[in-house]
């Protein structure tokens, strides 16, 4: 009788709380994958390492020994051609506040570990969503994926990328790129998907290949669409600085790193300020990138180069003879 108790116990225990032992050790699975993949193809990642350090390497030393005053102007006449005069000026400013706060260089570090990975979103980002707007199949196995890599918190990037790429600012890129890539697939994936039947069916009607079709009809149209997706992505990327500097990863997001661990606040806020202000820089200047009817609408007439258009117009018209009376 009291076997068979024991028994009914727990069976009746067991239905009332299924879920107190582990029946699928989830945990176990991903680890020992990650242990094979470093065991056995850990060439292979470092290959990736050594490619993603010499663009990291030649961007930041790039930015790193540029004149400040050059990268003003350079700065100043991008954000005048893209996005017009008043965010040309407010570009200058708040780089200029970056400088006189003694961050400079830390900044120049960080906009190279984006512009990196933002490139590497292009990179990968572009055809997937591209393959995804083409086949229907692909598109459905895609969107749990990205679902996963968008709500799958940024911590739980970093120790398997440690583990196959080692610390430092090459796995930042690479976790910065798989948190920030998925906009970029999604918006690409959605822009050639809302271009009109009819233009294509006009297209194939005067003769187009697929090819012509893709790059001259449906990427073109779906341009602002992409173009928003890059602006996700990059504002993704600059929101991954603080986190990936916890495995190591010099600029801006080592210095509120720093500030927290010392409880430093004035560190830590100019760090947190001058991120801030790189990201409503790049913000402004590529979401006017991506409008229809903005300024970049007519590179003829607007920015610098509209300005030296309309001056050689004026000298032109200088130069030529009066009309004989």
């Amino acid at each position: 009788m009291l076997l068979i108790f024991y028994l009914q116990k727990k069976v009746f225990s067991t239905l009332l709380n299924p879920f107190q032992d582990t029946v699928l050790p989830l945990g176990e699975w991903v680890e020992g994958v990650v242990n094979w993949l470093v065991e056995n193809y850990r060439w292979f990642f470092q290959l990736i390492r050594l490619s993603v350090v010499g663009l990291l390497n030649g961007i930041v030393d790039f930015l790193v020994a540029m004149p400040q005053l050059l990268f003003l102007v350079i700065l100043g006449l991008i954000a005048w051609q893209l996005a017009g005069r008043r965010i040309a000026i407010f570009s200058i400013v708040g780089m200029v506040l970056i400088g006189l706060m003694g961050a400079w260089e830390e900044t120049m570090v960080t906009l190279g570990l984006v512009i990196t990975a933002v490139a590497l979103c292009i990179l990968v980002g572009l055809p997937l969503g591209i393959f995804s707007a083409s086949n229907d199949l692909v598109e459905r196995i895609m969107r749990p994926i990205l679902d996963t890599m968008q709500t799958l918190p940024a911590f739980v990037y970093l120790i398997p990328v440690v583990m196959l790429f080692s610390a430092g600012e090459v796995s930042g890129v690479i976790v910065t790129f798989v948190f920030a890539v998925p906009p970029l697939i999604r918006l690409t994936n959605i822009g050639i998907r809302q271009v009109q039947e009819d233009v294509v069916e006009a297209a194939h009607a005067f003769g187009s290949t697929p090819r012509q079709i893709l790059f001259e009809v449906k990427l073109p149209l779906a341009m602002p669409t992409i173009l928003a997706g890059v602006n996700q992505s990059l504002m993704l990327a600059l929101s991954m600085v603080v986190i990936a500097s916890l495995i190591a990863v010099p600029g801006l997001g080592q210095m509120v790193n720093r500030g927290i661990g010392r409880l430093d606040v004035g560190l830590a806020a100019t760090g947190g300020l001058c991120i801030v202000l790189m990201a409503i820089i790049l913000d402004r200047i590529t979401q006017a990138a991506g409008q229809h009817d903005g300024v970049m609408s007519n590179w003829s007439t607007n920015g610098p180069l509209g300005a030296i258009n309309q001056f050689y117009q004026r000298m032109h018209h200088s130069e030529q003879p009066a009309p004989l009376q």
